[in-house]
């Protein structure tokens, strides 16, 4: 069976804009875990145009050991980008990204695995 890629993904928020020609766009940030220990904070534009839903290397904002720093990169991104859609006249109120939030996940593939 293969591995769906956005497995590891531990949390995501999904935010609608504009781009610059007036077009629709999905932009999709989210934190994972990686193999090695390492959290990872990804962003991509439209990526359900793609066709492969596997990350590009350059989708990535962020690569580290500690999940503060992740939380921050993530939390970074996100209010950015809400604080453009809202320039375009699409305000998206989401939560930010929280430590427990990944907690949960983090104990269950720490502790699932045989």
């Amino acid at each position: 069976m293969k591995r769906k890629s956005t497995e590891g993904r531990f949390a995501e928020r999904v935010l609608h804009g504009v781009d610059d020609a007036g077009a629709d766009e999905t932009i999709v940030i989210w934190i994972e875990r990686k193999p090695g220990a390492l959290w990872a904070v990804g962003r991509a534009v439209n990526a359900q145009h793609r066709s492969s839903d596997e990350p590009r290397r350059d989708d990535y904002l962020f690569e580290g050991y500690e999940l503060d720093d992740a939380l921050a990169a993530a939390n970074d991104a996100l209010e950015d980008d809400a604080s453009v859609s809202e320039q375009d006249g699409r305000p998206e109120h989401l939560k930010p990204f929280t430590r427990d939030e990944l907690l949960k996940p983090l104990e269950r593939w720490f502790f699932g695995r045989r």
